[in-house]
């Protein structure tokens, strides 16, 4: 079997790392863990490619670019050697070719590698340029961002007193990571509110869970929440679920997820669909169709998914596939749109940097691309609270809250941020009172009762 290759689907995991968010294994330990098939290699359909250049034009080209180093070298106002100089034309390279193409110096390309069940100090956002601007993708659930009331969506302006506006990302991560307990002050552009808002955000050790199975009370549904896509995704929702037994339904809750390890995603889907292509790259260096697993445990549960602006990459080519099959139905708010796929290049002294280039294009089922589109829910569902008369309001208690869930389900809104010690989630299930907090849970508890009331119908001729 023909091994797969480390690809990146939250386009930002870079960024992400170094303000407190995750990062991947090496390339052959997700080549040994990984199961699904690859399909033979498509036919390129590419646009046609551009005319090679010939070997005396290249080397006429590199001779331009190290008669710049050379001049840089010897005539720029400060000392800089040629080392210097051409790791800062990389990077410039790297960033000029697209938004998620990065080069890795030694520091970020171990950190990269670092597992996501780690921790790490920073506000914990993954953040990524859309139309211009410094965006939050997603606050990542229990972190600091997330507590102080940060929003997918939310345009970066400032950075302490610096301004975002031409700023490219990884220096935007840079001006963000810092000492656990030191501060740093955003300055966010908010849709709906009239002026910018201030959040003084304290860093701090983000460790990052990447999945959470449970029960919905007086129901016989399963809640499964997946807040990134590391190496145990499939795993842990695969047990989890068996554990609780015998279910009616399945949530899937992928807000705020901003993608993650591709064999996760398939590995995900593989546990709903049985046999059929997940996703599709197209690049210059490879063309593949990446299939189910063939073992679809849950085969015939009924699935509802819950995508909004915060969902990208990874967690659209699950909700967008489970879409096109009809084996869910989607609910909430269009999702991020990302649609390329990131390859890590290991390179230079002892393979010890990298670089991170965008190499294909990703492809749902039907053939159609999430690209600067995202996903469509088939439900549209605003985030809100359930509109019910005050008489009639659960009072939502401290006892009900869980350490992985409060902040997803409240959706940071401060009137309900607890401050008081959280409980162990494993061992609640989600109540009334929190699916009374949120129209969108609310919303995909009621389309899988509909469901059974459809399926117990009997059919007339």
């Amino acid at each position: 079997m023909k091994k797969l290759n480390l690809y990146m689907l939250s386009g930002v995991l870079s960024s992400a790392l170094l303000v407190g968010g995750f990062g991947v294994l090496q390339a052959q330990n997700i080549a040994e863990q990984t199961q699904m098939h690859l399909a033979q290699e498509m036919p390129n359909i590419q646009t046609p490619q551009k005319k090679k250049l010939t070997q005396a034009e290249r080397d006429r080209a590199m001779q331009r670019f190290m008669a710049a180093v050379n001049i840089v070298e010897h005539s720029y106002v400060s000392d800089v050697d040629a080392n210097e100089i051409i790791e800062k034309a990389i990077s410039g390279m790297l960033s000029n070719l697209d938004a998620h193409s990065a080069y890795l110096p030694q520091k970020d390309y171990e950190d990269l590698r670092a597992k996501t069940s780690g921790s790490f100090s920073g506000i914990g956002i993954t953040v990524g340029m859309k139309d211009g601007a410094l965006t939050v993708i997603a606050p990542l659930d229990d972190t600091p961002a997330k507590k102080a009331g940060l929003k997918s969506g939310d345009i970066i302006l400032k950075i302490d007193d610096k301004p975002t506006l031409d700023m490219k990302i990884d220096q935007a991560v840079s001006l963000m990571k810092g000492k656990k307990g030191t501060k740093v002050i955003l300055t966010i552009v908010r849709a709906g509110e009239t002026k910018p808002l201030k959040f003084e955000i304290k860093r701090d050790d983000v460790k990052v869970r990447s999945t959470l199975v449970s029960k919905i009370e007086d129901t016989n549904y399963a809640y499964v929440r997946v807040a990134t896509f590391d190496q145990h995704v499939t795993r842990e929702v695969k047990k989890g679920l068996k554990d609780i037994g015998k279910f009616d339904g399945i949530v899937l809750d992928l807000r705020g997820n901003p993608g993650g390890l591709l064999d996760q995603a398939i590995g995900l889907v593989s546990l709903f669909v049985k046999n059929g292509v997940v996703v599709s790259e197209r690049g210059k260096i490879e063309n593949v169709e990446l299939k189910t697993s063939g073992q679809a445990e849950f085969l015939h549960t009924p699935l509802v998914v819950l995508v909004n602006g915060g969902s990208a990459s990874a967690s659209e080519i699950v909700a967008g596939a489970l879409q096109d099959y009809k084996r869910a139905v989607v609910v909430g708010e269009t999702t991020f749109g990302k649609g390329s796929v990131q390859k890590i290049f290991p390179f230079g002294r002892e393979s010890k940097e990298a670089l991170k280039l965008t190499i294909a294009k990703y492809y749902l089922p039907t053939g159609r691309s999430i690209q600067a589109v995202g996903i469509t829910p088939d439900l549209i569902v605003a985030d809100a609270e359930v509109p019910i008369g005050p008489e009639n309001q659960l009072e939502f208690k401290e006892a009900d809250l869980k350490r992985h869930l409060k902040n997803e389900l409240l959706q940071d809104d401060k009137k309900d941020q607890i401050k008081t010690n959280i409980l162990d989630s494993e061992n609640k299930n989600i109540t009334q009172a929190m699916i009374m907090k949120d129209m969108q849970l609310k919303s995909a508890v009621d389309v899988l009762r509909t469901w059974a009331v459809i399926k117990s119908t009997p059919q007339t001729k």
